[in-house]
């Protein structure tokens, strides 16, 4: 009589956070180059309640800025923005929410923090290594512009979305 639940769901939960992480792109402050945006917060949130099905809206929120729905930083949109100097964050973005998202599975303290340690350094890394591909800038350069401006800002965000989980699970609630 009803239809699959979980993929309705799954739907739901997708189409919310593709929501919130198009909103974390319109908070931005600029910094140097990269601007410092809310949209990693709410794609960690989407890999510690979605696991690993967060890769969808992480994947389609890319997908859709790449294909000129002005939801990237700032309204921007475009094939432009992802070969740009902030491509390699996006790109990051959708690999690294996936392996948080297969993390924060593990239901334990140390995995959450693992997970979130590995989104940051993934999506850094992503990050940097397009930065000098894109620019021709040094690793040092890449590091001072696409790290160290944001290193403090991502513990603070960790910090609230492993309270947010723990929150979650001592009130029992799962998502999918």
């Amino acid at each position: 009589m009803y239809g699959d639940e979980k993929r309705a769901r799954l739907l739901a939960a997708s189409a919310i956070f593709v929501a919130l992480i198009a909103v974390g792109g319109w908070i931005s402050v600029p910094v140097l180059m990269i601007p410092f945006t809310m949209q990693n917060f709410f794609m960690l949130l989407a890999a510690a309640v979605m696991k690993r099905y967060a890769v969808i809206p992480v994947g389609l929120y890319v997908l859709l800025g790449t294909l000129g729905l002005p939801i990237f930083h700032n309204g921007t949109a475009g094939i432009g923005i992802l070969l740009g100097p902030t491509g390699g964050f996006l790109i990051g973005f959708v690999v690294m929410a996936g392996i948080a998202g297969l993390l924060f599975e593990k239901q334990s303290v140390r995995f959450d923090i693992l997970a979130l340690a590995a989104f940051g350094v993934g999506a850094y890394a992503f990050a940097a290594g397009w930065f000098m591909i894109s620019t021709g800038a040094s690793f040092a350069a890449a590091v001072l512009a696409c790290v160290v401006p944001f290193v403090i800002g991502d513990v603070i965000k960790s910090a609230v979305i492993e309270a947010i989980v723990l929150r979650l699970r001592r009130a029992g609630t799962e998502l999918l």
